[in-house]
């Protein structure tokens, strides 16, 4: 998490100026630094996945308000979808 929270931060700085060129757009963000700026959500993940596997990698869309989600939320175990059975 603590890599995200500085993907935000880099986010956060560069913000104004995305917001003046690039609104509406998604932003990619890997190690601190803009990637670049996409028409749609899938193909920025596909860019982030592409370049940088599973991340850490910030998407976000330019002008939007930062929603904040509880931890359980965003921590998934890697099994989550195996189905365990009792004999």
């Amino acid at each position: 998490m603590a890599e995200l929270k500085l993907e935000l931060e880099a986010y956060e700085a560069m913000r104004a100026d995305l917001e003046s060129s690039a609104l509406g757009k998604w932003a990619l963000v890997h190690d601190r630094a803009l990637v670049g700026t996409f028409d749609t959500f899938e193909s920025a993940a596909k860019e982030a996945v592409s370049k940088f596997g599973r991340g850490p990698y910030l998407i976000h869309q330019v002008g939007s308000a930062s929603v904040t989600l509880p931890a359980s939320v965003l921590y998934r175990p890697q099994h989550a979808n195996d189905q365990m059975r009792i004999r």
